[in-house]
């Protein structure tokens, strides 16, 4: 698929999959969201309030082995 009809996706490490846009999402439960922005973040940790967009909550959640190290170094 080459040209106007493909779109770029990029997964973002710890975070969001980023789709140009304009998107049309359909989630598990049938419910079609749509959006008409140039990049459209969506959520891939289920945290966002505003699923299936990203809302950045996970940046707000701590990394388990992160706070491990933390604790060791102590």
């Amino acid at each position: 698929m080459t040209g106007q009809n493909a779109r770029r996706v990029t997964v973002v490490p710890n975070g969001p999959v980023l789709v140009e846009g304009p998107v049309e999402l359909v989630t598990d439960d049938g419910v079609t969201h749509s959006s008409d922005r140039f990049v459209v973040a969506v959520c891939a940790c289920r945290r966002s309030k505003r699923f299936p967009f990203c809302d950045t909550s996970h940046r707000k959640r701590v990394r388990t082995d992160a706070a491990e190290h933390q604790d060791d170094s102590s």
